[in-house]
């Protein structure tokens, strides 16, 4: 499989790159892309939360009203779940979200994930480039050029460039990347994915 070469001014070059089958070309597992998703939000979340309950509210244990007679019905101590101000019945505790998944099946959604790109013809290859300078009006030229103002675009780097990350962190609906952080929600969450060319060797060596 071949795609098209660009450069940063939108326009097609007379290169072209050869694309792994094993990686770009497989037929998509939707159930394997569910997992490694579920996982990675998963991996997200603090695991904070906590809500007190009754035997964590502060009050008194008296209790409130005497057990017949008052033709309601009975209760004990003012930090019950039914009144205001009182415990939560089973509410949130910390907890640890992580889950472990195999690593061919991460991989397996990887290459799922870029393949659904390549399918729908949202995988875009851009020869390198880099600025001289951290500037942002630099990246927003090049996003002009290449018609994706208003498209949620991930730039795939080879390796670290801190002018690029820089010029491009204060747009909105644009993320840059290294290759070998490259996660299948990131990939599926971009309209546009743009790969670099010296990205597509990195790419093909994590994913096979």
């Amino acid at each position: 499989m071949e795609l098209t070469v660009y450069n940063i001014n939108g326009e097609k070059t007379s290169r072209s790159v050869e694309l792994n089958d094993a990686v770009f070309g497989i037929e998509p597992n939707d159930h394997a892309i569910y997992l490694d998703t579920k996982q990675y939000l998963a991996n997200q979340r603090q695991g904070t939360h906590k809500a007190k309950e009754r035997g964590e509210v502060a009050g008194s244990t008296r209790k409130i009203k005497r057990q017949k007679g008052t033709g309601t019905a009975r209760s004990g101590d003012i930090k019950n779940p039914l009144y205001r101000g009182g415990g939560r019945v089973f509410g949130p505790r910390p907890r640890d979200y992580h889950f472990k998944l195999n690593k061919k099946l991460k991989r397996l959604a990887r290459c799922s994930a870029l393949a659904y790109k390549v399918r729908d013809e949202k995988l875009i290859v851009v020869e390198d480039f880099s600025f001289e300078s951290h500037k942002t009006k630099n990246f927003v030229d090049v996003l002009q050029k290449m018609n994706l103002t208003n498209e949620k675009a991930l730039f795939v780097l080879p390796e670290s460039n801190d002018n690029l990350y820089l010029a491009s962190r204060n747009i909105p609906n644009v993320d840059v990347i290294n290759a070998k952080n490259l996660n299948t929600y990131e990939v599926l969450r971009a309209n546009k994915l743009l790969v670099l060319e010296s990205s597509i060797k990195k790419i093909e060596e994590i994913c096979s």
